[in-house]
């Protein structure tokens, strides 16, 4: 059972529990165990698991951390010492030491009393991981890039919708108010009729390659599992600690910013389902070449409907130009214009690091078994924008994408990117 299906309260025999251990040890246990000092009460809490624990995502849980009716019930990480921290973590929140720590995301994923899980493994795991946890009647926050191939995001999505399962994507820029602002803006016809869409995604460096090493004892790097369906290759720190430059591995800056940024512009556009048609540029690679993910990209995308989105590098944000002006904000929030005036009386200024209002869209959707800011069609749509232009970047030639039918047009060597073949036993 997964308790707060449908809006229904969190499991009583959790409840249960939880005052069985207030009547045998009433001293040892914090107010906030009890629902006071401003928690939510045992019975109506979300139970919380996090998988993957490298920096970003010890930030998200943070933030989870801070909402009342949140409780970490248990951390999963390949490695001993980023599961470690996370727990210490948790258990200095709530002043107990009940957080389970694991390297086996299946113990966390078998627990009834996990409610949602937020995942922040490398991008090959976000989708396996969601489908899992879909399954398993776990709603799901995941950091971005979701889904390493064209093919992976329409499963999720698939899956999602057939489990109903609340899923957000960690594009936390929909929460934004700096970001809201531009988009309200550029809908009221402040800069007139929209025509280009310039993406800077910053910038980009450090070769994924390193030298084979011994590999870890597992339970101290569980380098196997932490490779799940990417083909396997030797262990080095370097090709660990720099995944996200690896092909097999990540999706380089086009998917890690773009993630933002496209959806952002997507987002400007009114839409979500019509992406671009074209795609076309150049790109530097690192030594090794195409095995490896591009430093610098120039990429230009265009929509049916003639709108052009441009990728570059340089200070991160994005512009918008229309036939009468422009707009631009920065990662910092900070908002310029032309006419300057269209800014009157004062544009917000909210940093990308602001976290609490998509954090607080995903609980409350759990609660309302409604579709989150950044649900899985939304995500889906911009990722496929993030791997259209990297499949043209690899081809070093223009590709044609049909939206509707999620195919290249008339090109077998472009439609065989859509998928890669999964590593056994770790493909779902």
């Amino acid at each position: 059972m997964n308790p707060t299906k449908k809006g229904s309260p969190i499991s009583r025999r959790r409840f249960s529990q939880v005052a069985a251990a207030a009547i045998g040890a009433p001293w040892i246990l914090p107010a906030t165990a009890l629902g006071l000092d401003g928690a939510a009460a045992p019975s109506q809490r979300i139970g919380l698991a996090a998988i993957g624990l490298g920096n970003r995502n010890r930030s998200n849980l943070s933030h989870f951390l801070k909402q009342k009716d949140v409780r970490c019930l248990a951390v999963c990480d390949c490695f001993a010492e980023r599961r470690a921290t996370a727990k210490k973590m948790v258990d200095r929140t709530y002043g107990t030491a009940d957080c389970t720590a694991t390297r086996l995301h299946e113990e966390v994923l078998q627990r009834d009393d996990v409610d949602a899980v937020l995942i922040g493994t490398g991008d090959r795991w976000h989708t396996p991981l969601s489908i899992l946890a879909a399954k398993r009647g776990k709603d799901v926050y995941c950091e971005k890039p979701f889904s390493l191939t064209i093919e992976e995001g329409r499963r999720l999505v698939d899956v999602a919708n057939r489990y109903g399962t609340v899923w957000q994507c960690g594009t936390q820029r929909r929460s934004n108010e700096s970001y809201r602002f531009v988009v309200e803006l550029i809908g009221r016809g402040k800069i007139g009729r929209l025509h280009t869409i310039t993406a800077v995604l910053g910038g980009w460096g450090g070769n994924g390659l390193g030298t084979p090493e011994p590999e870890p004892d597992r339970d101290v790097f569980d380098y196997d599992r932490w490779l799940g369906q990417a083909p396997w290759a030797p262990y080095s720190r370097t090709r660990v600690g720099l995944w996200r430059n690896r092909w097999d591995t990540g999706a380089g800056v086009v998917a890690d910013m773009g993630a933002h940024y496209f959806d952002f512009a997507q987002w400007a556009r009114g839409g979500y389902t019509d992406v671009p048609i074209e795609f076309e540029g150049t790109a530097v690679w690192p030594r090794g070449g195409i095995t490896e993910v591009p430093f610098s990209v120039d990429v230009t995308a265009r929509y049916a409907d003639g709108v052009r989105l441009l990728m570059k590098n340089g200070s991160k944000g994005v512009r918008f130009d229309g036939d009468e002006g422009w707009v631009h904000v920065t990662d910092a929030g900070q908002i310029t214009a032309e006419p300057k005036s269209i800014l009157s009386p004062s544009a917000p200024r909210v940093s990308w690091t602001f976290m609490s209002g998509h954090v607080r869209d995903f609980l409350d959707c759990i609660r309302s078994r409604k579709r989150t800011r950044s649900h899985t069609e939304v995500a889906h749509r911009v990722h496929t924008i993030c791997h259209c232009a990297n499949i043209g970047l690899r081809l070093r030639r223009k590709v044609v994408f049909n939206p509707g039918t999620e195919q290249f047009v008339d090109d077998d060597q472009a439609n065989r990117m859509l998928r890669r073949a999964p590593r056994p036993p770790w493909d779902v």
